[in-house]
């Protein structure tokens, strides 16, 4: 979440987020929320209905030359950022846990060339591990709760491909203990966990957000190496 967030819907948000812990499914949140907006995205704090910017500004300055290969959108939720990469010439693939929010995707970009699925990140076909060659995670793992937050981002790295990229946006926090979420912002110790997949952390953007600049967030790049670090 953002701190633009009027208060209401951050209240929305905690309950549905405390429903969904109570019931031990730390993902269940997501469809409700997308459900209850109704086809509001005001409802919905990330759907801005534009790319990411730390996206484009990485996709402008950064973005390799040559053959683009397959990308991986994680929670893609209204598909701006999947259809920015498909614009650039990557055959992507898009999931979202939420089939409200896919069916929201297909409906904003119905001659889409973007593979728009309903996946959960915690139960990913075991034939998407180690097959994409630029996967983009963007705030997903902040908004699931600590305490399958190692879990989380082994679904994630396995999904590099061999030399494949990885790009993260995620809020930093500066300190290991936990934080009032969501989102629950990751810490330097957790983001090194990456390493585990044979990603080397390439190239770091810091940015400051919020009120007072009281936001710490990072994109962050990975290459995987040829010889996983994870043995």
């Amino acid at each position: 979440m953002s701190e633009k967030e009027p208060q209401e819907l951050r209240q929305k948000i905690k309950l549905l987020v405390d429903e969904s812990l109570r019931q031990s499914d730390p993902s269940g949140w997501f469809e409700p929320l997308y459900t209850q907006a109704n086809g509001d995205p005001s409802q919905v704090p990330w759907a801005n209905l534009t790319t990411s910017p730390h996206l484009e500004e990485w996709l402008d300055n950064y973005l390799p030359q040559g053959d683009r290969g397959s990308a991986l959108v994680i929670g893609c939720g209204l598909g701006d950022d999947a259809e920015a990469l498909q614009a650039k010439g990557f055959k992507v693939t898009a999931f979202d846990i939420s089939s409200t929010a896919i069916a929201w995707c297909q409906q904003r970009f119905p001659n889409s060339q973007v593979e728009y699925q309903v996946a959960d990140l915690l139960a990913l076909p075991s034939t998407w591990h180690g097959a994409f060659d630029f996967v983009f995670e963007s705030r997903t793992i902040q908004s699931l709760p600590l305490n399958i937050r190692s879990q989380v981002i082994d679904c994630v790295g396995q999904l590099v491909a061999d030399t494949g990229t990885l790009l993260v946006i995620t809020h930093l926090r500066d300190n290991d203990s936990e934080p009032d979420g969501p989102p629950w912002a990751l810490s330097e110790g957790e983001i090194a966990q990456f390493t585990r997949w044979g990603l080397q952390e390439i190239r770091r953007h810091t940015f400051f957000e919020g009120e007072n600049n009281a936001v710490t967030k990072i994109r962050i790049e990975y290459r995987k190496n040829v010889v996983m670090g994870n043995g």
